[in-house]
């Protein structure tokens, strides 16, 4: 009997406005050595040449690769779902217009995604490490959550996620972006998609939805993307605050449980106050959570401010 052949994995790419980066990422996606792939592009009602810059670039691909057209601007969690729809692969792999994919991503993940189905979990998720690239030359590792030691699941993922609670033996990296994960299609499916009411934060959304349902989140070791850094309208720090918000007040009721309702709704502020330089509300913020959640408001500013700094310094040195 010939041996089945590989699953099909749609390679999802949304695009918007992105004329200058979207031809090297289509190229990537065609490059990859997984031997049975589709390529799907939904524009999210683009201004510029993106259409027409993606057209000529799937013009007479060696995979199958169409274009699906938004009328009005949705933002990125509508323009996912009609990714979704639109797939007819058994694994969906995102890809972002602006990132750049390296040939053996989608095999990497596929096999981290079946090794750890054979643990009897069909809900898994499988997030590529990286590199971001900013302008100034500077690189930062990304490494993928679940890429070293024992794959967080479940709980495990929500509660870091919504208030940075991370057990010792598991590694959470770079966290859930979207540009850096695959999946079966079914699991975004019984997951319910995205929101796209959420400009911002999709992804964390999405996780948070899929650690509740006992997801496992799982990661490659090695390097399977660049990401090259850039700044735009919905990513400012008011925009970022609001999503934040949005993505805590979904679980209101799971976060009451466990008494870290108030932690959860306000550590974005103190996060707010700090990109938008208003220090002295910032430390008002930060003594509030501390005679609140003292122990834990401590832990998480050691854990994250150090490292946040520095990060800061080297984006702009």
């Amino acid at each position: 009997m010939a041996p089945s052949p590989p699953e099909l994995v749609t390679v999802a790419i949304t695009s918007f406005n992105a004329q200058a980066t979207i031809e090297r990422a289509i190229a990537s996606a065609v490059a990859q050595d997984w031997p049975n792939i589709e390529i799907v592009i939904v524009d999210d009602a683009s201004t510029d040449e993106t259409c027409a810059r993606i057209e000529s670039a799937i013009d007479g691909s060696r995979c199958p690769a169409r274009l699906v057209k938004h009328k009005v601007n949705g933002g990125p969690a509508a323009a996912r779902n009609t990714l979704l729809d639109n797939a007819q692969g058994q694994f969906v792999c995102f890809f972002d217009d602006d990132d750049e994919s390296l040939p053996h991503r989608v095999r990497l993940q596929v096999e981290r995604v079946l090794e750890a189905e054979a643990g009897a979990t069909r809900l898994v998720a499988c997030y590529g490490s990286g590199e971001r690239l900013y302008p100034n030359g500077y690189r930062t590792p990304l490494h993928a959550i679940g890429s070293q030691g024992m794959p967080p699941k479940g709980e495990e993922v929500a509660d870091y996620l919504l208030v940075y609670e991370r057990p010792p033996d598991r590694f959470f990296g770079a966290g859930t972006p979207t540009c850096s994960l695959l999946a079966r299609l079914d699991t975004f499916k019984r997951i319910g998609g995205f929101d796209s009411r959420l400009r911002r934060l999709e992804d964390v959304d999405f996780a948070i939805r899929l650690a509740l349902q006992g997801g496992v989140f799982v990661g490659t070791s090695q390097s399977v993307f660049v990401q090259y850094a850039t700044e735009a309208p919905d990513k400012s720090p008011a925009r970022n605050k609001d999503a934040e918000i949005e993505v805590v007040r979904k679980q209101e009721a799971y976060l009451r449980q466990k008494g870290l309702y108030y932690y959860a709704l306000n550590w974005p502020l103190l996060r707010y106050y700090h990109f938008t330089r208003q220090y002295f509300l910032f430390a008002i913020k930060l003594f509030d959570l501390w005679i609140r959640y003292p122990l834990r408001s401590v832990r998480h500013i050691l854990a994250t401010g150090p490292s946040r700094l520095r990060h800061e310094r080297s984006m702009t040195r």
